[in-house]
């Protein structure tokens, strides 16, 4: 399994929410509290993209297909302009109109709402809650607001999630959230691929041959206990010639990239499960809880339990 790959799959909720506005300007909607990455596409109309955590940042306009990916904010706002007054708030769940207080509702379809007339922006937005490390992970690798322009493959994706957001079939959380992530993926491909993207140093990895193919190993089977021959022997290169072209590229040794996806896997098990620690620590590949205790202790400074603790 690729490294990205490994990472929605290991970070994502599992019921991420879809939602589709359907409405003529002026609209505005702040989302209050908002989950930790939020994709937004405009499929007809235009947009505007404002974060209210950071003043300093200028309102972004996305034009028809576009993808906006919003991360690490707990308070946004998406309107057709960017003066144009909150109209609802978005707060747990919930829409609140703003001069009243009052929840409001204006329901088109299921997971569609607004009004519906000639003239009306299409918006689309879904939302994960990403938790732990391993979430923590994969939001290093966006800015808060990172726009993708609109693209053949993007457009294709919007398309197929936009025509099966509205329906009410059995299997239909499946099919969309299914979707949705197909959107994510080529958005984060397409984002990562614009220069100057500042990407984390495994990205570029993944297209180096030899360390693309081990870290394709050690995500596979992380609990496996590699050592650097092994890696090497895998993917075709002498054991010297392989650890200093990883170190390079990577900037950290194999075993040491290895011990911190492994430290980062347990932290999450330790805080969402009720494994042990020893088991626990098989899951992650040390077959002794105490040496497992020691590498958890020097990478996190406190013993996992005491993490568990803390963390739940």
């Amino acid at each position: 399994m690729d490294v990205l790959s490994d990472l929605l799959h290991r970070a994502r909720a599992r019921d991420a929410q879809i939602r589709q506005l359907i409405q003529r300007p002026p609209w505005s909607m702040t989302f209050d509290g908002a989950p930790s990455l939020t994709v937004v596409a405009t499929l007809g109309g235009h947009a505007s993209v404002r974060l209210d955590d950071d003043p300093r940042t200028a309102p972004v306009r996305l034009a028809a297909g576009d993808i906006a990916l919003i991360s690490g904010v707990d308070r946004y706002t998406i309107a057709d302009a960017p003066d144009t007054p909150p109209q609802v708030v978005v707060r747990g769940g919930r829409k609140y109109a703003v001069d009243s207080g009052t929840a409001a509702r204006q329901n088109l379809a299921p997971r569609t709402y607004g009004d519906g007339l000639p003239g009306a922006t299409t918006l689309l937005r879904g939302a994960y809650e990403l938790g732990g490390d391993v979430g923590e992970r994969l939001l290093d690798m966006l800015p808060q607001l990172a726009v993708v322009p609109t693209g053949p493959r993007t457009r294709a994706a919007l398309d197929l999630l936009a025509a099966e957001v509205a329906h009410e079939e059995p299997g239909q959380d499946a099919v969309l959230n299914r979707l949705l992530d197909l959107v994510l993926v080529l958005a984060l491909r397409a984002w990562c691929a614009r220069p100057p993207a500042e990407l984390p140093s495994w990205y570029g990895a993944l297209a180096t041959p030899a360390v693309g193919d081990a870290l394709r190993l050690l995500h596979g089977d992380p609990a496996h206990r590699w050592t650097v021959a092994e890696l090497a022997a895998r993917v075709g290169r002498s054991r010297a010639a392989f650890a200093a072209r990883f170190t390079e590229v990577v900037g950290e040794p194999p075993l040491s990239y290895l011990t911190g996806w492994r430290m980062a896997l347990a932290a999450d098990l330790l805080r969402d499960t009720e494994e042990t620690v020893a088991a626990v620590a098989r899951e992650v590949g040390y077959a002794d809880a105490f040496a497992f205790s020691v590498a958890f202790k020097r990478a996190r400074g406190v013993s996992p339990s005491d993490w568990r603790r803390k963390h739940r």
